[in-house]
């Protein structure tokens, strides 16, 4: 009875369908790594995503040029350290303050404390094209 569980045809299709297993690796889309403000973001055409404050106007287009990374979907290419040519094309949807940073400093029974804050200025992109 025991033997008939082991070769059964369901388990032997299992068997063959492990061995010639697609493990799925497809395409991606066009994506890029780009650099600004000392920061290093992965882009694709569509996202929006805010990076430290760039000196434009609101709704101008400007075109990010350090690229450290380029990859059409099938080929990665690697700058040293950036692509000759490559650029991204962006829009500037707005300028706004980031959270605030409190930094507190104490010496306890000495009297001493220090509260420092802080708010990032920030611009928030919309990546148009990756070329």
């Amino acid at each position: 009875m025991r033997s008939s569980i082991l070769s059964s045809p369901l388990r032997d299709e299992k068997r063959i369908r492990a061995k010639t297993f697609d493990w799925g690796i497809k395409s991606v889309e066009a994506y890029a790594v780009v650099e600004t403000g000392g920061k290093q973001y992965r882009v694709q055409a569509g996202d929006v995503f805010q990076v430290e404050r760039l000196e434009a106007d609101v709704g101008k287009q400007i075109d990010l040029d350090r690229v450290l990374a380029v990859s059409d979907g099938n080929e990665l290419n690697i700058g040293t350290p950036v692509i000759d040519g490559a650029k991204i094309s962006a829009t500037i949807v707005e300028h706004k303050r980031g959270p605030k940073v409190v930094a507190f400093k104490k010496k306890r029974r000495k009297g001493y404390s220090r509260k420092v804050g802080h708010r990032q200025e920030l611009t928030v992109l919309r990546v148009e094209s990756v070329s």
